[in-house]
């Protein structure tokens, strides 16, 4: 990985699953690059036994799999972030260094967080934008808590779905994009203001602060 070399990070390669669990059991790693299929086992398959040796650091798949259902498996997991192969060397850059920001901080938020023109009361549930109250359903408020408590993260639709709405066998992808719409038209989630929340194609969703 010239590139993570060329921004002063220091790598490490591991050509099995095997040799990646031996390393990670006695030695600590910063973040590591999961791709899904290894020469022994699985990229889930190591992550699930680092997990059960309580040595799991930060991870992000980088695979060639881009359905759904294996995003969903991985981040429910414990994965942190998931590209695609071939990614480009300034997201990949950026999303290393998100993941590495989030897991050195608390993942629990402050009760209330101010961005921009934005308030986020984590505790009374509510949301204030140039000082106004927000209404919000009972759902759009849980799924803008979820978003804002795991920002910069790929939260995929199938997910969101079991965390929000659960296991009802009435909702499907199509109502998690229509409550994405209407968060970003009520809280005004537009670059102009600070705010992306995109779709990520046959992924899910992620909500990004945008530089002005």
């Amino acid at each position: 990985m010239e590139w993570l070399e060329q921004v002063g990070h220091t790598v490490t390669w591991f050509r099995t699953g095997r040799e990646c669990v031996r390393a990670l059991t006695d030695e600590r790693f910063d973040l590591c690059l999961f791709d899904w299929m290894l020469p022994d086992m699985t990229g889930p398959d190591v992550m699930a036994s680092l997990k059960l040796k309580g040595t799991l650091p930060p991870v992000i798949f980088l695979t060639g799999r881009d359905a759904e259902e294996d995003v969903v498996q991985v981040i429910q997991a414990g994965a942190d972030d998931y590209m695609v192969k071939p990614p480009s060397r300034s997201v990949l850059i950026a999303r290393i260094h998100a993941v590495a920001r989030r897991c050195s901080a608390q993942l629990r938020p402050e009760p209330v967080q101010v961005f921009g023109s934005l308030q986020v009361d984590f505790g009374n549930r509510r949301f204030e934008l140039d000082g106004e109250t927000v209404k919000l359903t009972e759902k759009e408020t849980e799924l803008a808590l979820y978003f804002f408590g795991r920002v910069g993260m790929l939260l995929p639709r199938g997910h969101l779905i079991q965390v929000v709405w659960g296991s009802s066998p009435d909702i499907d992808t199509r109502t998690v994009d229509v409550h994405v719409s209407h968060l970003r038209s009520k809280l005004k989630l537009v670059p102009e203001n600070g705010w992306r929340l995109t779709s990520v194609y046959r992924q899910g969703y992620r909500l990004e602060r945008v530089e002005q």
